[in-house]
Protein backbone atom coordinates (compact mmCIF):
# COMPACT_ATOMS: atom_id res chain seq x y z
CA UNK A 1 0.00 0.00 0.00
CA UNK A 2 2.87 2.40 0.72
CA UNK A 3 4.25 1.83 -2.80
CA UNK A 4 0.87 2.80 -4.24
CA UNK A 5 0.67 5.87 -2.00
CA UNK A 6 4.16 6.90 -3.15
CA UNK A 7 3.11 6.49 -6.78
CA UNK A 8 0.04 8.66 -6.20
CA UNK A 9 2.12 11.34 -4.48
CA UNK A 10 4.54 11.24 -7.39
CA UNK A 11 1.70 11.75 -9.89
CA UNK A 12 0.37 14.76 -7.97
CA UNK A 13 3.81 16.32 -7.57
CA UNK A 14 4.71 15.75 -11.24
CA UNK A 15 1.46 17.24 -12.57
CA UNK A 16 1.81 20.22 -10.23
CA UNK A 17 5.40 20.88 -11.27
CA UNK A 18 4.80 20.24 -15.00
CA UNK A 19 1.08 20.71 -15.62
CA UNK A 20 -0.20 19.38 -18.92
CA UNK A 21 -2.34 21.59 -21.18
CA UNK A 22 -1.53 24.67 -19.10
CA UNK A 23 -2.17 27.39 -21.66
CA UNK A 24 -4.69 29.85 -22.96
CA UNK A 25 -6.74 28.62 -25.89
CA UNK A 26 -7.88 31.52 -28.13
CA UNK A 27 -9.99 29.23 -30.35
CA UNK A 28 -11.96 27.73 -27.42
CA UNK A 29 -15.69 27.33 -27.93
CA UNK A 30 -16.32 27.49 -24.18
CA UNK A 31 -14.43 29.39 -21.50
CA UNK A 32 -15.34 29.26 -17.83
CA UNK A 33 -13.72 30.38 -14.60
CA UNK A 34 -13.60 28.41 -11.37
CA UNK A 35 -12.74 29.88 -7.98
CA UNK A 36 -12.22 28.46 -4.51
CA UNK A 37 -12.46 31.43 -2.11
CA UNK A 38 -11.42 29.25 0.84
CA UNK A 39 -7.86 28.79 -0.42
CA UNK A 40 -7.64 31.10 -3.43
CA UNK A 41 -7.48 28.53 -6.25
CA UNK A 42 -8.56 30.32 -9.42
CA UNK A 43 -8.52 28.76 -12.88
CA UNK A 44 -9.87 29.48 -16.33
CA UNK A 45 -10.86 26.40 -18.26
CA UNK A 46 -10.91 26.31 -22.06
CA UNK A 47 -12.84 23.74 -24.09
CA UNK A 48 -12.95 23.27 -27.83
CA UNK A 49 -15.92 21.09 -28.63
CA UNK A 50 -16.41 19.70 -32.11
CA UNK A 51 -19.28 17.33 -32.92
CA UNK A 52 -19.99 16.54 -29.25
CA UNK A 53 -16.33 15.68 -28.63
CA UNK A 54 -13.74 17.53 -26.55
CA UNK A 55 -11.26 18.24 -29.34
CA UNK A 56 -9.04 20.24 -27.01
CA UNK A 57 -9.01 21.27 -23.35
CA UNK A 58 -6.65 23.48 -21.41
CA UNK A 59 -6.46 25.68 -18.33
CA UNK A 60 -4.55 28.54 -16.82
CA UNK A 61 -4.47 30.22 -13.44
CA UNK A 62 -3.06 29.41 -10.04
CA UNK A 63 -3.74 27.29 -7.02
CA UNK A 64 -2.42 24.69 -4.65
CA UNK A 65 -0.61 21.54 -5.78
CA UNK A 66 -3.73 19.38 -5.55
CA UNK A 67 -5.91 21.73 -7.60
CA UNK A 68 -3.29 22.22 -10.31
CA UNK A 69 -2.46 18.51 -10.52
CA UNK A 70 -6.16 17.65 -10.65
CA UNK A 71 -6.76 20.10 -13.51
CA UNK A 72 -3.72 18.75 -15.36
CA UNK A 73 -4.75 15.10 -15.01
CA UNK A 74 -8.32 16.01 -15.98
CA UNK A 75 -7.21 17.65 -19.22
CA UNK A 76 -5.08 14.66 -20.22
CA UNK A 77 -7.94 12.25 -19.54
CA UNK A 78 -10.71 14.20 -21.25
CA UNK A 79 -9.07 15.29 -24.50
CA UNK A 80 -10.71 13.36 -27.31
CA UNK A 81 -13.60 12.12 -25.17
CA UNK A 82 -17.26 12.69 -25.96
CA UNK A 83 -19.37 14.75 -23.59
CA UNK A 84 -21.01 11.56 -22.33
CA UNK A 85 -17.64 9.92 -21.66
CA UNK A 86 -16.40 13.07 -19.90
CA UNK A 87 -19.49 13.12 -17.66
CA UNK A 88 -18.91 9.47 -16.68
CA UNK A 89 -15.30 10.22 -15.77
CA UNK A 90 -16.49 13.29 -13.80
CA UNK A 91 -18.92 11.12 -11.82
CA UNK A 92 -16.19 8.57 -11.06
CA UNK A 93 -13.81 11.30 -9.95
CA UNK A 94 -16.46 12.96 -7.78
CA UNK A 95 -17.32 9.64 -6.11
CA UNK A 96 -13.62 9.01 -5.48
CA UNK A 97 -12.77 12.35 -3.84
CA UNK A 98 -15.93 12.43 -1.72
CA UNK A 99 -15.20 8.94 -0.37
CA UNK A 100 -18.19 7.22 -1.98
CA UNK A 101 -15.93 5.08 -4.16
CA UNK A 102 -13.60 2.86 -2.13
CA UNK A 103 -11.31 -0.10 -2.65
CA UNK A 104 -10.50 0.49 -6.29
CA UNK A 105 -7.28 -0.50 -7.98
CA UNK A 106 -4.77 1.53 -9.95
CA UNK A 107 -5.59 -0.64 -12.96
CA UNK A 108 -9.21 0.52 -12.72
CA UNK A 109 -8.67 4.25 -12.16
CA UNK A 110 -5.17 4.95 -13.44
CA UNK A 111 -4.00 8.44 -12.55
CA UNK A 112 -7.41 9.35 -11.12
CA UNK A 113 -6.58 7.04 -8.24
CA UNK A 114 -3.97 9.54 -7.08
CA UNK A 115 -6.80 11.66 -5.70
CA UNK A 116 -8.41 8.89 -3.63
CA UNK A 117 -6.73 10.04 -0.43
CA UNK A 118 -8.25 13.50 -0.78
CA UNK A 119 -11.50 12.23 0.76
CA UNK A 120 -9.68 12.00 4.10
CA UNK A 121 -9.20 15.79 4.05
CA UNK A 122 -12.57 17.52 3.50
CA UNK A 123 -11.02 20.95 2.86
CA UNK A 124 -8.96 19.45 0.03
CA UNK A 125 -11.98 17.92 -1.73
CA UNK A 126 -12.87 21.40 -3.00
CA UNK A 127 -9.31 21.91 -4.24
CA UNK A 128 -9.29 18.63 -6.15
CA UNK A 129 -12.76 19.06 -7.62
CA UNK A 130 -12.67 22.74 -8.67
CA UNK A 131 -11.48 22.14 -12.25
CA UNK A 132 -13.82 19.18 -12.61
CA UNK A 133 -16.91 21.15 -11.58
CA UNK A 134 -15.81 23.94 -13.90
CA UNK A 135 -15.53 21.45 -16.76
CA UNK A 136 -18.91 19.94 -15.89
CA UNK A 137 -20.58 23.37 -16.04
CA UNK A 138 -18.75 24.28 -19.25
CA UNK A 139 -20.05 21.11 -20.92
CA UNK A 140 -23.56 22.24 -19.93
CA UNK A 141 -22.81 25.62 -21.59
CA UNK A 142 -23.15 27.46 -18.26
CA UNK A 143 -21.42 30.81 -18.10
CA UNK A 144 -21.48 31.78 -14.41
CA UNK A 145 -18.32 31.65 -12.32
CA UNK A 146 -18.00 28.25 -10.65
CA UNK A 147 -17.40 28.60 -6.93
CA UNK A 148 -16.73 25.91 -4.34
CA UNK A 149 -18.75 27.86 -1.79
Amino acid sequence: MSDLRSLYQEIILEHNKNPRNFRKMPEASRILEGYNPLCGDHYTLYLKIIDDTIADISFEGSGCAISKASASVMTTLLKGKTKTEAEKIFETFHSLVTGELKDVSFETLGKLGAFGGVSEFPARVKCASLAWHTMHNALDAKTDLVSTE
